[in-house]
């Protein structure tokens, strides 16, 4: 019988350990090796800071997420309906313009068969990997002698969370594809016997995996000091609880059951624990002489509400008992390197801008009076995106002056056609300078004295520091960032609270729980500066409202990829968001003024809309094994 790559990528008996210096854990001594290298797992098992060093190799494969997908790009963000990759056409050979083109198939996808720098890429075989050796250490840990049972207690509970968050990414990335795997698997297993899990049975292991860890008293809720940054923690089993239960409800998944009022509970609980264990929502400006400064005003009336917003994604949070930030749940181990060279305006040294967000995403956002600019049950009237569908109900906004009047929470995330006027981008600018539309260019800097020529931050079909859609992101860069002042990319916010609140809020509207699902998005809206929804909903219309409210909060956090597939019946596909994406028209008329409009960011559709691209592919090879293992097909429809 062949054996399956996904649980033995190793041989059993054989480990070959490596402690790098500054590992999160206490334990840094150079592991006693054999002669060529490896050292067997009765030995490891038999010494406490070898199976120390044995639960560091669980967090191998934490992905840094943001930035760090192949060649600095977001990935999910740019590979939805947000925004457009500017590698796209400048690189079409990169993940994003084979993506777009639907150049992707089971032996080699686009967003899988690539570099797994900083641990993106890769998914399927990495993560269970790194579930086996959750299983593995669970299954050996109890034997270890020489350990405080605190401190043994602390780690089995970190091994059940690390398993139970790499089994929800493969069910976000893959689908109901998994078998369950609560003990490690040896060479003698009959694997003919491994069973498909419905995506709800694995959503449940999941779910039993975080209250194990939970009922531990020795796994801290909060990680207080610096030496364990990174470490998991109680109220991370919390938040992926909230998410997968949320997911497992969704259309795309359920299996034709509803388990919504699961979902609420589940969600309601989370929601309370992390409260109780002092998990807030960031609701004060901490560094008013960065933020709220003249040079970084943010919006046409400086407002204070989206200069908090700004600062909560460009700061990483601090490990600390009394933390300024509260809302981060668990970030990133890594930093996202320099993204004002490769992800925010690359116009100021001639690279790229990456991430473009879509005329799409800018539409999302409500007017300052609490109203959406378009019919959200039906945004579009045709399917190009062209022909806006406006809420007749919104008479604050104006076509011709689109950007005036709009929720905090878009001046604090992208950069629109006269923005410059309200922040710094590290070069000046003259008043009859043109902007974000095609062939704009500022003047030669002076702030960055060192840059010779003239940026250029207009839209461009194929160069890389233009923009593809008229607007650059904000939301993660630093106000002051430059080449000169290189302020990098906070560590990615991998869970927080707004996300869990805006969890409870859908499930208690889907459930039928209205008056707590206007709460939990109010709460939400009122950190921003906006109006409470519209009291007199009806279900169908307040699950609308929180679904726009995920997308507009959550924006280009890497939740729109999911949300907008799990939303999606499992015959469905994602021509109605992902076939065309639209970019701002902008034409500057002799007297300084501007007039806009709307047009394809290319006049071809992207080809990743098909209902095969709800799931990922099982890699072909791993597909083929199981395949001839079980009898049974696991590779997902289409691929």
């Amino acid at each position: 019988m062949k054996q399956s790559n996904i649980f033995f990528n190793r041989k059993q008996w054989l480990l070959f350990l490596s402690v790098a210096a500054g590992l999160f854990f206490s334990c840094t001594k150079t592991l006693n090796k054999a002669p060529d290298g490896r050292i067997t797992l009765n030995e490891v098992f038999a010494d406490s800071a070898k199976a120390s060093a044995y639960l560091n190799t669980c967090y191998n494969n934490m992905p840094a997420k943001g930035t760090r997908y192949y060649f600095w790009c977001r990935g999910p963000v740019v590979w939805s309906d947000e925004a457009w990759d500017t590698d796209a056409e400048a690189e079409p050979t990169l993940s994003s313009g084979r993506m777009y083109s639907g150049n992707a198939s089971a032996a080699n996808h686009p967003a899988t068969n690539i570099s797994s720098d900083a641990g993106n890429g890769d998914y399927y075989a990495r993560y269970w990997n790194m579930i086996y050796n959750c299983s593995y250490f669970l299954s050996r840990i109890q034997s270890v002698d020489g350990i405080q049972e605190s401190i043994r207690n602390r780690w089995k509970a970190e091994a059940h969370v690390l398993r139970a968050y790499y089994y929800s990414e493969l069910l976000k990335w893959f689908g109901a594809v998994l078998p369950i795997q609560s003990a490690p698997y040896n060479f003698k297993d009959d694997f003919s016997k491994l069973k498909k899990a419905s995506y709800y049975e694995v959503v449940k292991f999941i779910m039993a995996d975080c209250d194990s860890a939970l009922a531990i008293p020795d796994l801290p809720w909060r990680i207080t000091i610096a030496g364990e940054g990174g470490r998991v923690q109680k109220a991370m089993a919390e938040a992926i609880k909230s998410k997968m239960i949320l997911f497992a409800a969704s259309p795309l998944n359920n299996g034709g059951k509803n388990y919504w009022e699961e979902a609420y509970l589940v969600n309601k609980a989370s929601l309370q624990n992390l409260r109780d264990q002092g998990y807030e929502l960031y609701n004060k400006v901490n560094q008013p002489q960065t933020y709220l400064s003249d040079i970084a005003f943010i919006g046409p009336d400086k407002n204070e509400k989206a200069a908090l917003y700004n600062e909560y994604f460009t700061q990483t949070m601090a490990y600390s008992a009394t933390p300024v930030d509260k809302e981060t749940i668990y970030q990133s181990r890594d930093g996202q390197g320099n993204i004002w060279d490769i992800d925010g305006i690359g116009a100021q040294d001639g690279y790229k801008s990456g991430t473009c967000p879509t005329q799409e995403l800018v539409d999302a956002y409500e007017t300052k009076d609490g109203q959406p600019i378009l019919d959200l049950a039906n945004p579009y009237i045709d399917e190009q995106h062209l022909r806006p569908n406006y809420n007749p109900d919104n008479k604050m906004y104006d076509p011709q002056n689109p950007y005036a009047n709009r929720d905090p929470r878009f001046y604090a995330s992208i950069y629109y056609n006269g923005s410059k006027r309200y922040c710094l981008w590290n070069f000046d600018e003259v008043k009859e300078s043109p902007e974000n539309y095609p062939g704009g260019k500022v003047q030669r800097t002076r702030i960055i004295t060192t840059y010779v020529g003239e940026p250029q931050t207009g839209l461009d079909p194929a160069v890389r520091r233009a923009t593809r859609t008229g607007y650059f992101e904000r939301k993660f860069l630093h106000p002051t960032s430059s080449n000169n002042n290189p302020v990098g990319g906070a560590n990615w916010k991998l869970f927080r609270l707004g996300e869990v609140l805006l969890n409870f809020a859908e499930a208690a509207a889907e459930s039928g729980h209205s008056d707590e699902a206007y709460t939990a998005v109010n709460e939400i809206r009122r950190r921003a500066g906006m109006p409470d929804l519209p009291l007199g909903l009806s279900k169908e219309q307040l699950i609308l409202r929180v679904r726009q409210e995920r997308r507009v909060e959550l924006a280009m956090e890497e939740n729109r990829y999911f949300d907008i597939r799990r939303w999606t019946n499992p015959e469905g596909d994602l021509s109605k968001t992902d076939k065309w994406l639209t970019a701002a028209e902008i034409k500057r008329n002799t007297d300084g003024t501007y007039t806009y409009g709307r047009r394809l960011v290319r006049p071809t559709p992207r080809a990743c809309y098909e209902n095969k691209f709800l799931w990922l592919p099982i890699p072909l090879n791993e597909a083929n094994i199981l395949l001839s293992n079980t009898g049974q097909t696991w590779q997902n429809r289409g691929w």
